[in-house]
Parts: structure tokens; C-alpha cells; sequence
């Protein structure tokens, strides 16, 4: 499962049971009784559930965690996507009046 799924079911019981009944328990491993929440992880023994805890991959998973998950406008913004549109408006008002100040300075002729 990936992070913000699993953020998800830290945040709210109800969507990881849900996310849990999906399964049936004869089909998973130590038949359901030993899963890793934060991994998402199920596991045959309560001591390779232990084992797992204290591994790296599980540590690494917590601290990747702990970090808030991207947003649908984060990503947009990290591939050039503008929602807010803010700074765009500002620089076509700078070329409008750019283009006033160079016709009052007669640079500019205007063919008639």
C-alpha cells in the first residue's frame, strides 16, 4: 500500500478495518493475527512480527511517515501545473503598462 493510504488507516480505525475485511483470515499469513500497520505487512508469528519491528525497512517506513503525504497540488506544482494563477497576472499588468509608457514616449508609430 502506498503512504497515504496508509496515513490514512493511522488516522482512522474505521479505514483500516475496512481495508482489514477485504481479507479473508485463512488466507493470510499466521491467519490474520499479526500485522504491521505502518508497513502493511502481514506475518506468520508474533516473533517475525518482533523481528520485523526492529528492522530497518520497518524503522524506514516510520520515518517516511511522519512526513505529511503529497497533495493532488503539490504534484501539480512540482510538474509546472499553476492553480492560484497569481504571480501571471501580475506580469501581463507590467507588460500592458510597459506597452502605454512606450506609446506616450512616442517610440512606438502606430501605422494608420
Amino acid at each position: 500500500r502506498d503512504l497515504d493510504q496508509i496515513s490514512a488507516d493511522l488516522r482512522s480505525p474505521k479505514h483500516l478495518a475496512q481495508h482489514k475485511s477485504l481479507k479473508a483470515p485463512e488466507d493470510l499469513p499466521g491467519l490474520g493475527q499479526y500485522y504491521c500497520v505502518e508497513c502493511a505487512k502481514w506475518f506468520e508469528s508474533e516473533y517475525s512480527q518482533l523481528t520485523h519491528l526492529k528492522g530497518s525497512a520497518h524503522k524506514r517506513r516510520v520515518k517516511a511517515l511522519k512526513d505529511e503525504p503529497y497533495t493532488q497540488k503539490e504534484a501539480e506544482a512540482a510538474i509546472g501545473l499553476r492553480t492560484d494563477n497569481g504571480p501571471r497576472q501580475a506580469a501581463k499588468d507590467d507588460t500592458q503598462s510597459m506597452e502605454v509608457e512606450m506609446e506616450d514616449s512616442g517610440l512606438l508609430e502606430e501605422a494608420t
